[in-house]
């Protein structure tokens, strides 16, 4: 079967072998599946993802995965049900649309689709999943708005980390993929007013689509200039005065969403004393912060990653019942020739905001 393999640092479109289902598997067929911004960075940068994996894993090997083996990418997915390995109860019949968290089970382990040496991901035109993981894509959602599941997930997770109250303002810094999931998961659960930041017209278009109150152009406006403006005092003797006077004002949320050097830092300096600046952005580089300013403002650091299988479904729920509208997000699709270019095309924030690969296209 066809595939694009990540092979020396390049995206090829190859044949790999055909795959049959073991004991609790079922194989699919990939209808779509989105790049991620992690793909990016993993084409040029697996080895040092792997690494910081194994420093974070306490230096054990991460499922015994070799970054410079060939790797089919692809892990935000919605497939079809082809056939049913052995031991499996065929409770979702052949045909039937499903999604899943990227993970797949065998008889040796745990295999993380998209980052794996053993498996395909969603950039190949068949799968293995683990049957108990599989969920059925609900209220005839469209195959291309059920492939964001994963992606707004993680979303999901970032918000439910925050430590929001019935007052809070947020800010999101970043209108990419995470900036977006986030400012959707915010709106889902009637937090508001949301204000959102990037230098990008595209991305901050989107965000306003997917329900942002406030949308700033960081180029023209800080965006902490609208603190004070939704009642949130910057200062510690401003938030003192104000308590003393009896006024109450909502806990400031950041929700770092860029992953790039120096934004952390640029956060604590600007962001409310006592905000929660929750880390959804992925930095791969050293950085650099000075506590003493973050401990000064008590400003806590909250670091999230992935989701919860219960996350998971939950974000499926929300988009099936229009909870949040994704209608808009997907801005092309490509077949599994076309990925390699797609790569190239997505360097660009004005290009896209959300591609699919489609490969059966």
């Amino acid at each position: 079967m066809r595939a694009v393999i990540r092979r020396n640092k390049q995206l090829i479109c190859d044949e790999i072998p055909e795959l049959t289902p073991g004991a609790g598997q079922v194989l699919v067929k990939t209808l779509a599946c989105g790049i991620c911004g992690s793909d990016l960075h993993a084409l040029h940068h697996m080895e040092h993802m792997i690494e910081t994996t194994r420093r974070a894993s306490g230096g054990g090997d991460p499922g015994g995965f070799d970054p410079t083996a060939d790797t089919v990418f692809g892990h935000e997915f919605c497939a079809e049900i082809l056939d049913h390995g052995p031991g499996t109860t065929k409770a979702l019949k052949v045909g039937t649309r499903v999604v899943s968290v990227p993970v797949t089970l065998t008889q040796t382990g745990m295999e993380a689709l998209g980052y794996s040496n053993a498996l395909p991901g969603g950039f190949a035109e068949r799968m293995l999943l683990t049957e108990g993981m599989i969920l059925e894509v609900p209220n005839g959602l469209p195959t291309d708005q059920a492939a964001l599941t994963e992606p707004f997930a993680v979303g999901a997770h970032a918000v439910a980390k925050a430590k929001l109250d019935k007052d809070s303002v947020s800010l999101v810094i970043g209108c990419g993929p995470v900036g977006l999931a986030v400012i959707a998961g915010l709106k889902a659960k009637g937090h508001g007013p949301v204000i959102a930041a990037d230098y990008s017209p595209r991305r901050r278009t989107a965000a306003e689509m997917l329900g942002a109150d406030v949308v700033i152009d960081p180029a023209v406006e800080s965006p902490h200039a609208r603190w004070e403006s939704f009642g949130v005092p910057t200062a510690r003797a401003a938030q003192a005065m104000a308590r003393m006077m009896g006024k109450t004002f909502g806990q400031p949320v950041v929700f770092e969403c860029v992953g790039a050097p120096g934004i952390l830092q640029a956060l604590i300096e600007a962001a409310p004393a006592g905000s929660q600046i929750v880390v959804a952005g992925v930095c791969m580089e050293t950085d650099k912060i000075e506590p003493a300013i973050a401990i000064t403002k008590e400003i806590e650091l909250t670091f999230v990653f992935g989701y919860s299988p219960e996350e998971f479904a939950y974000t499926l729920r929300q988009l099936s019942d229009g909870v949040i509208d994704v209608s808009r997000v997907v801005t092309g699709k490509v077949g599994l020739s076309e990925v390699a270019q797609a790569f190239v095309t997505l360097g660009d924030p004005e290009a896209h905001v959300k591609i699919l690969v489609e490969p059966g296209r």
